[in-house]
Order: C-alpha cells, then sequence, then structure tokens
C-alpha cells in the first residue's frame, strides 16, 4: 500500500472509501506524484488541465496578475484540498497562476478516468462520482463566501465578514488565519497599509485582539 493513502482518506474526493479501495483507484486513475518547492509554480494562466490535483503536503495560493503586473491572491489550497476539477471538466485554460506557498506535495488524477466507469466496474467507482459532485457543491459554496466578502463597501466590513467566517470554521473565538497581513490584504481586495490600521482600530476599540496571524474575536 502506498504510503500516502492514509493522506488521502480524509480528503473530500475519497471520503467513505477504505484505505484498500483508495490503493485500488489511484492505479484506475494513473495517479501520479510531484514535488514543489516554495514559489516554484505549478501551473501558469492558460494552461488547460486535464487532471485534478490533490495537495498531500504544504500549500498553494491561486494568484491573479493584471495587464500592469499587479498580483491578487484569490485562494490558499491546502493540505487534503482539491483544485483544478472545474477547469478539467470543461477543459477550459485556467485564468490564473497556482503556486507552491511553501514546499509542497501534489497527486494528480485523471478526471476523465473518475467520469467513465471502468470496465471492471469498480465498485468504488460510484462513490468516486458522488464525492466529486459533492466537492463541486463545496467550492460553489466558498465561492459564495468569497463573494460576500468582496461585496462588503469598507476594509472593516471586509474584515469582520471574513474574520467571522473563519470563527465558524473553526468553531471558535480564537484562531488561526493561513495568511499572512500581505496576503490577508490581496484576499480581501484592500491596500495593505489601510487593513492594518484599520486592524489597530478595532483592537483599541475592543472588537478583536491579534497578533500575527492569531485572532480572537470579542
Amino acid at each position: 500500500m502506498l504510503p500516502y493513502i492514509q493522506k488521502l482518506k480524509y480528503t473530500s474526493l475519497f471520503h467513505h472509501m477504505s484505505l484498500e479501495d483508495i490503493d485500488s483507484v489511484l492505479t484506475c486513475l494513473s495517479a501520479q506524484r510531484r514535488y514543489y518547492k516554495k514559489a516554484e509554480p505549478v501551473f501558469y494562466s492558460g494552461d488547460i488541465l486535464s487532471n485534478i490535483g490533490i495537495v498531500l503536503s504544504g500549500s498553494l495560493h491561486i494568484m491573479k496578475e493584471d495587464y500592469w503586473g499587479n498580483s491578487a491572491l484569490i485562494a490558499r489550497i491546502g493540505q487534503g484540498e482539491v483544485f483544478g476539477e472545474v477547469f478539467a471538466s470543461l477543459n477550459a485554460p485556467i485564468g490564473f497562476d497556482i503556486k507552491a506557498a511553501q514546499d509542497s506535495e501534489v497527486l494528480f488524477v485523471g478526471l476523465n478516468k473518475i467520469l467513465t466507469v471502468c470496465p471492471s466496474s469498480c465498485h468504488f467507482h460510484q462513490r468516486l462520482l458522488k464525492n466529486l459532485i459533492t466537492l463541486l457543491a463545496e467550492k460553489n459554496l466558498e465561492l459564495t463566501k468569497k463573494t460576500d466578502i468582496l461585496s462588503q463597501r469598507s476594509i472593516r466590513s471586509k474584515l469582520l465578514e471574513y474574520l467571522s467566517l473563519q470563527k465558524q470554521f473553526h468553531g471558535s473565538n480564537c484562531f488561526d488565519i493561513p495568511f499572512n497581513r500581505q496576503q490577508l490584504a490581496d484576499y480581501i481586495s484592500v491596500d495593505r497599509s489601510s487593513m492594518t490600521v484599520e486592524l489597530s482600530k478595532m483592537q483599541k476599540e475592543g472588537i478583536l485582539r491579534f497578533y500575527k496571524n492569531h485572532f480572537e474575536l470579542l
């Protein structure tokens, strides 16, 4: 049995599948593992994807660059998360870069092999398809949450919307966010200096406390 299968058991794509089934299905899906150094590109804007990626370790950043070379952080892909499924299913070029946020290990599996039932009619194939549909629904929900953040008019309201979502995700008033200051500013599409000033104001007003990427909502 492959050494990283235990990690896959807790990912959304292989949810409710046994270690033995995952081991078997990886052969069916022609799975390939790749390693990336920090800041190394995984995909460039314009690439056409045929595989789904699963982050086994480390994390990736989805970056969008405009005509003038300004970069914005669109999303973070953490350990156990899946990416590329929408563009791979549409056979359409991606509109952003994907880079390693730190040294990372990624497993790629063929989407067409998931969507096409294999000749041996593997009993786990139906579960894999159900998991893929659930995954797409979850991604749609995440996109809605990001839209809610960006639709806020002020820096404060964007910060509070983002931090409230983090509180819900962690189930606690105290939590760590996966971004540094610049990455957070890019993610909510505001100026870093202005955001830092607003955070300091909110701390003085007793709305929250923070140290680096650790926050407590009061």
